[in-house]
This record gives structure tokens, C-alpha cells and sequence, in this order.
């Protein structure tokens, strides 16, 4: 029998009795600590503490804590997981109004492949980041909304804390630019500060939804009256997950949930993975229709994570059949996410926000509307180099949810899933919450906010522009495979202008293969291949 893995434990029964008399109190402890090896030792469900009484906890603690080791002590300043220590003292410094500065030169490998970096001019301008502003609205919306170019990416209340809500929609309002809901809806921390407002709409129609769960236009209509309220965004998927739905469990769904969700008390809230308003391409323009009238003309449009391709390509062609467009699209990619998703989703499914963005992008342009229909991307995006990096792929505007978590005071800890939030952020835990204050938080979101825009102000400037718009792929230079420098241009698939027609492709020059391969496939009476 090899007794060494027994020895702590069996020694904490010798100092039991050494004390008894000596020191009672420490006797106790020393008792105790031998019963809790005794557990361990009959215990059935861990072998490690069936092998190891006691001193296996040491293995469960080191396990616990491993997270902030390799977070504080071992990991690489640019090692992304999901975020660097570098993005992240960013982050910080900008929200908290330090020295964001680094001193003696870049630690980035400047050779190695995919190596990004813009192209400045000889020529540099002076910017004014105040001007850097999209009008989002086409033809057919009556209430255009004159978006910041860097706004707060959908994260709901449920899933980050009544404080974390305040103080994004506060900061929001401070800065000047727009807050998403998330699926959530509008709680009355929402509504504290009066910060601008972009309603997200998922597939549980929380906020405008019957007792049966389907969509409610009177409830839709006495919500969207609200003048807060900018723009109505639909979510068909998000990056985090695409594809899959979710549920809130009875417990959870407190009085203020409920009554933000439009849900019973103590009954499961569920978010189906797919809509029931609408179940094909030109159902889901005729959607956007009905919702664009009820709002009186608010902008209306849509997110999702590019999946299938062709069902997008269905959607454009659904564009053209009806003559309803969306007045924007937000490309998420698979790289985001913020709170809770099942492994396999958050890993394997769904396209990466680059190659999203482009195919949106190219077929906007390929349907020649692209100068109609604004697109915002989300995945990631936290400086202004993220921001220029996505304007020259094909974005009009960002949007960042981990970035505005990390200027509440988010530390990576990653237990969003767990209610055990460490900052308050995304935590229902009135003890855990508390710890957020609001007032101090908020002005860190807008100096985060404005710090980024004025970073990208600067480098819009040295590269000889005034304005991001201005932005191409050709102002964007990588190394490839070969380690030879080239435009971003050159690496990125084009489309002409109005060759992408509702029947078939109108022209087949230069066209990139995946068009070549799907477009005359897709279908507008339902989500999938003709």
C-alpha cells in the first residue's frame, strides 16, 4: 500500500490528539480537517479525492483559480483569449482617461504572415471626430437616425446586471451615441437615462409578444412610439451561437424580467432558435414592411451571422422581388459573444465576421443597392484600427459589446455564464451588482466611446482623409503567405455593380466562385436551396 498520498491526512489525526490538551481549539480544527479526508476517502463520486483525502482539494483550488493565473502571471501580452492583456489595458486606460501610450516600439512580429497596418500619407489631414456620423435610412424610412460611426452592441438585460444597464445607457447618452438592447427588450433601466435606443427583436419577441409567444403589432406599436427608440433591428442570428435558441429558466425570471420580456413569472422563458413571424425571404421583407409602417417610418433592418450563404443570397433576391429593403443589415461574426454558448457553437458554427461582412457587402453592390442599405459589423472590435480594418472590408459603422464591458470594469474573467460575475457586469446578484457604480462606470463608457473615435480620427487623418467613409481596402496593406506585402484590395473577392439579378446572375466576369456556385440556387419562398 503506498500510505504517502495518506500521510497529510493521517498526520491531521496525530495533531488532533498531540493537542488535545495543549490547545484545544487547534485540536478542533485539526479533527475536523481528518473527518473531511474520511469523506473524501469514502466518498464515490472523485476518484482523485478517494486516492488523495484532503490534499486533493489542492488539485480542485488550482483548478479554480487557474483562469486568473494565466491570466495575471503566464500569458503572452498579445495571446488573445478572447482578448489580449494588451487590448484589454487599452481598454482601461481609455475608459479610465490614462496614458493609453506605449513606450520603445511595437512587440507585434511585423513579418510575420496576415500582418495588417495602414497606409499613411505624406499628405496627413486634421480630423474632426465629432463629424464622424452615419445616416442610417433609405428611401422609404421617414425618420432617418444620424448613428455614431462606434456604437454598444446588443447585450440584454438578464444578461448583464440593472447596473451594467444604467451605466451603458447613461454613457451612452454623455457620448452621444446608441445603445442595443439586445433580445431582451427595453427594461426601465433602458429608459433611466434616455441614451438613444436601437430595439432589438429576436425570435421571442420579448417586449411585443402574445401570451403564446408569437408577435404583437399593438404591443409593438405602443412600444416603438417612443422617441428614444432610433432604429428596430431584427435578429436573425448572433455570432455567439447562431443558429440556436435559449432558455432563461423559471427561477431566473424575476418580476422585472417578466415584466421587461412580456413573460409569466416562474415560467421558463424561452427563445425559439428560428422566427414565427415570418418563414421565408420575402416574408422576412414583408416583416420589415409592416414594422417600418407601424414605427412611421423608423429605420428597420436586420443581424445575423452569416451561415449558409445562399440563404443571404435569398434574402437579396427577396430585395428585388418585393422592392422592400431593409434600411441596414449588422453582420455579427462567429468571433463574438458575450454571454453563454454551448462549445461546439461558440467554436464551429458560423462564418468569421471578415468573410461575413464581404459577402454582404458584395451583394448589396452585386444587387446594386448597396448606397441604400447601410451595413454595421460587430465581432471583436474594440480599437480604431478595428474600426478602419472593417470599413475597408466593407462596414459603414461598429459596434463593440465586450469592449463596453471591459470600460464597466469587466475583467475576462469569463464566468458570464455562471451568475458569479467577479465586477458586476453580467450578474443578477444584487450583492455581485453592487459593486458597479453607476455614475463612475458611465463616464468610463463614453471616455472609452470617444477615446476610440478620436484614435480613429487620427489615423483617418494620417492617411490623408477627413472622414472614415473615405476608407478603402487600398489604404489597408497585408503580407501574405509569402511574406510579400499587398492591398488588402487585391485579396479581397469583388463583384460589378447590378450584376446579381432576382433570377439568375447577369454576369459571370470576375465573379467570385461562391456566387458562381449558389446564386441561381437560392430561394426567396423559403430559407434553404431551390
Amino acid at each position: 500500500m503506498h500510505i504517502s498520498r495518506y500521510f497529510i491526512w493521517m498526520l491531521t489525526l496525530v495533531l488532533g490528539f498531540l493537542f488535545i490538551f495543549i490547545a484545544p481549539l487547534l485540536a478542533i480544527v485539526f479533527f475536523l480537517l481528518f473527518a473531511i479526508g474520511l469523506y473524501d476517502y469514502l466518498q464515490p463520486h472523485h476518484s482523485v479525492l478517494r486516492n488523495y483525502p484532503l490534499i486533493g482539494h489542492l488539485r480542485f483550488f488550482l483548478e479554480y483559480i487557474r483562469p486568473e493565473i494565466r491570466q495575471y502571471f503566464l500569458e503572452n501580452d498579445e495571446e488573445e483569449i478572447p482578448f489580449s492583456r494588451n487590448q484589454r489595458v487599452m481598454v482601461y486606460a481609455r475608459a479610465k482617461e490614462q496614458n493609453d501610450k506605449r513606450g520603445f516600439g511595437s512587440i507585434k512580429a511585423m513579418y510575420e504572415q496576415n500582418n495588417e497596418w495602414l497606409g499613411h500619407s505624406n499628405n496627413p489631414q486634421v480630423t474632426d471626430p465629432k463629424t464622424f456620423r452615419i445616416n442610417i435610412g433609405g428611401p422609404d424610412c421617414n425618420s432617418p437616425y444620424s448613428a455614431s460611426i462606434f456604437n454598444i452592441s446588443a447585450m440584454s438585460f438578464g444578461a448583464l446586471s440593472p447596473n451594467a444597464i444604467r451605466a451603458l445607457n447613461k454613457g451612452a447618452k454623455l457620448g452621444g451615441f446608441a445603445h442595443d438592447t439586445g433580445e431582451g427588450s427595453i427594461s426601465s433601466y433602458h429608459r433611466e437615462h434616455g441614451g438613444d435606443i436601437i430595439w432589438e427583436i429576436g425570435s421571442g419577441y420579448f417586449g411585443c409578444r402574445n401570451t403564446d409567444g408569437s408577435f404583437s403589432l399593438e404591443k409593438f406599436s405602443e412600444q416603438i412610439s417612443n422617441p428614444q427608440i432610433k432604429m428596430v433591428e431584427i435578429k436573425l442570428s448572433q455570432g455567439a451561437k447562431p443558429g440556436h435558441g435559449g432558455v432563461l429558466p423559471a427561477a431566473k425570471v424575476t418580476h422585472e424580467i417578466a415584466q421587461t420580456r412580456g413573460v409569466p413569472i416562474g415560467e421558463d422563458c424561452v427563445s425559439p432558435a428560428k422566427h414565427s413571424a415570418f418563414t421565408s425571404p420575402v416574408e422576412l421583407m414583408q416583416f420589415i414592411k409592416v414594422l417600418r409602417d407601424a414605427s412611421n417610418g423608423k429605420p428597420i433592418g436586420f443581424k445575423l451571422c452569416i451561415g449558409q450563404p445562399w440563404e443571404f443570397f435569398g434574402i437579396a433576391k427577396a430585395m428585388l422581388h418585393t422592392n422592400i429593403y431593409p434600411d441596414f443589415i449588422v453582420v455579427d461574426g462567429s468571433e463574438g459573444g458575450t454571454g453563454a454558448a454551448p462549445v461546439e457553437f461558440t467554436d464551429h458554427v458560423g462564418l468569421p465576421l471578415r468573410e461575413g461582412l464581404r459577402l454582404v457587402h458584395n451583394t448589396l453592390v452585386g444587387i446594386g443597392k448597396r448606397q441604400q442599405i447601410r451595413v454595421g459589423a460587430s465581432g471583436k472590435i474594440i480599437s480604431g484600427y478595428d474600426i478602419i480594418r472593417a470599413i475597408a472590408i466593407g462596414a459603414d459603422w461598429c459596434n463593440s459589446a465586450r469592449g463596453f464591458m471591459f470600460a464597466l470594469g469587466c475583467i475576462q474573467s469569463r464566468n458570464c455564464h455562471t451568475d458569479h460575475c467577479p465586477t458586476g457586469v453580467a450578474t443578477q446578484d444584487l450583492n455581485r451588482q453592487r459593486a458597479l457604480v453607476v455614475p463612475d462606470k458611465a463616464e468610463r463608457v463614453m471616455h472609452f466611446h470617444n477615446h476610440t473615435v478620436e484614435s480613429l480620427a487620427e489615423l483617418v487623418g494620417a492617411a490623408g482623409m477627413s472622414h472614415p467613409k473615405e476608407v478603402t481596402a487600398d489604404h489597408v496593406m497585408i503580407r501574405n503567405s509569402d511574406g510579400k506585402v499587398t492591398p488588402m484590395s487585391l485579396t479581397l473577392p469583388t463583384v460589378q455593380e447590378n450584376s446579381l439579378g432576382e433570377d439568375e446572375l447577369k454576369s459571370h466576369h470576375g465573379m467570385p466562385e461562391i456566387f458562381e456556385h449558389y446564386w441561381n440556387k437560392a430561394a426567396i419562398n423559403r430559407f434553404g436551396l431551390n
